[in-house]
């Protein structure tokens, strides 16, 4: 296991969150298969194969041992390949000038749908409130607050920062794939949900 993934330093709440989400998206199309792009700590993988007969990995880096060795900008695969395709927090980690053509590959490859997560970057406000025997209240708000974005190493760009605001993001988005559903999970205001479906070529 690659160190950065060690579960102490990189496993915290919020991330657990995030995880849920994926498989909870992914699994709810009932693929017959799926690809997931970005191994991790692999721990969606694990869990998604427990669900899904065929489940394969694609990644930059073989020490994490995908079953393709590729960037998602130019995956080693056939057209349709695969019903769905689980893309989180990934293509923040290429230069915003390669967004769109990692959408068109992703299009390419998928053979309906593509579930997609990204960074989003604002400070949150979230309410909660909760009484017996009612259903439990939440409301989540996010400050603008579009300052510029400073790679660190690992995130070129993030939704929110100046020059990225979400319009432009679905703007781009929607050249490639219908939007079927976007959202960010009350419990993790960081990373923004997007279900896609293809359009055609």
């Amino acid at each position: 296991m690659n160190s950065k993934y060690l579960f102490e330093k990189y496993v915290y709440l919020s991330r657990w969150i995030s995880y849920w989400y994926q498989v909870k998206e992914v699994l709810a199309l009932r693929p017959r298969n799926c690809l997931v792009i970005g191994v991790g700590d692999a721990v969606v993988v694990g869990v998604l194969k427990k669900y899904i007969d065929k489940v394969k990995t694609l990644d930059m880096d073989e020490k994490l041992n995908p079953d393709f060795i590729a960037s998602v900008e130019k995956m080693p695969l056939p057209e349709e390949s695969f019903n769905v395709i689980l893309c989180a927090e990934v293509l923040e980690h290429l230069p915003f000038e390669k967004f769109e053509n990692s959408l068109n590959e992703l299009r390419r490859v998928s053979k309906k749908y593509v579930a997609l997560s990204l960074p989003h970057f604002g400070p949150p406000i979230k309410l909660s409130f909760k009484v017996p025997l009612f259903k439990e209240a939440k409301k989540a708000l996010r400050i603008p607050f579009p300052i510029k974005h400073e790679f660190n190493g690992e995130h070129y760009w993030e939704i929110g920062k100046r020059g990225y605001p979400l319009s432009k993001i679905k703007s781009i988005i929607q050249k490639y794939f219908k939007i079927k559903k976007d959202f960010v999970p009350f419990e993790n205001q960081y990373h923004h949900f997007f279900l896609l479906e293809k359009r055609p070529s």
